[in-house]
């Protein structure tokens, strides 16, 4: 029989990793938003219930999905006194899928199973039309025993399905993917700016990057989009900075500089402080192209 699953946080992931479970036969019970309409319609749409309280949620569950923005929230659902999800959770298992410090997902552990529960991290490396169609890529840090557990259910989300290691692991390799995919992100922007400046064929440009060294999967996913100025949000430039100052945070504890890691986090923070932090990251190009006010369209 397959398990009972709830939803923390229907974003535009979290929704989609909902629709997923519902088609391919599971039992989505419950799910949870801070923004009460969008719980309310996609409860609707799955035939599930929008819980109120988060002690609903896992009351209504066996496995219950964290699909939350950052540090601050994942404590508030957890380890909020009046209202969390450790309230009656014995025998639950917890799938953190946020990006998050890796010290959350250690201190998460242990509170869970001081509550009788179970948590493993589920980092994700892809985006919502991969979310929809069940063809993540999932880094899975915990115990082993653990994850072995929901290994099929984790296996109907994804096409890449990859244990790290220990609680906190799963969290640094996305970390690092995400450090790595915003350096090359900045400077697909900055490669792409320097050559609307010089007057050069931008799409010709993009081809010669494809076939050289200067090609990487953010050529493909975001030239386009920059050429155009379409910076519909899968991946937000508020988001780009958190997950670079996480990995800053994690080579400050080791000693390392990592000068491009930092310009990348400062050139995503501009964007949070100029008020495009909903845009996607490709939205960087509005910095780097000549002649963009920073905001699309203008």
């Amino acid at each position: 029989m397959k398990q009972k699953i709830a939803f923390v946080g229907v974003g535009r992931m979290g929704a989609n990793m909902a629709r997923r479970l519902k088609d391919v036969g599971y039992d989505v019970t419950a799910v949870y938003d801070v923004n009460t309409a969008a719980a309310v319609n996609l409860a609707a749409e799955i035939g599930a219930v929008a819980c109120a309280k988060l002690s609903e949620v896992t009351a209504a569950a066996e496995v219950i999905f964290t699909v939350v923005s950052n540090d601050a929230a994942t404590n508030g659902i957890f380890f909020n006194e009046a209202d969390n999800l450790l309230q009656g959770a014995a025998g639950r298992t917890f799938i953190n899928c946020a990006t998050l410090s890796p010290a959350v997902h250690v201190a998460l552990e242990a509170a869970c199973e001081k509550a009788g529960a179970a948590s493993i991290e589920g980092c994700m490396a892809s985006s919502i039309t991969q979310a929809r169609e069940g063809t993540l890529q999932l880094m899975i840090g915990g115990k082993r025993e653990v994850f072995e557990k929901m290994e099929p259910l984790l296996k109907k989300m994804s096409a890449v399905l990859t244990y790290v290691g220990p609680a906190g692991k799963a969290a640094e390799v996305k970390a690092l993917v995400n450090m790595v995919m915003n350096i090359n992100t900045a400077a697909l922007a900055e490669g792409l700016g320097l050559g609307a400046a010089l007057g050069l064929d931008l799409k010709m440009l993009m081809e010669v990057f494809a076939v050289t060294g200067a090609n990487s999967r953010v050529l493909a996913t975001d030239g386009e989009d920059m050429l155009n100025r379409d910076h519909a949000c899968f991946f937000s430039a508020e988001h780009a900075a958190k997950d670079s100052h996480i990995a800053l945070t994690l080579a400050q504890q080791h000693g390392l500089n990592l000068p491009l890691a930092a310009t990348t986090a400062q050139q995503y923070d501009r964007m949070v402080a100029a008020g495009l932090g909903d845009l996607d990251k490709s939205g960087i190009a509005e910095l780097t192209f000549p002649g963009r006010t920073h905001h699309p369209g203008a």
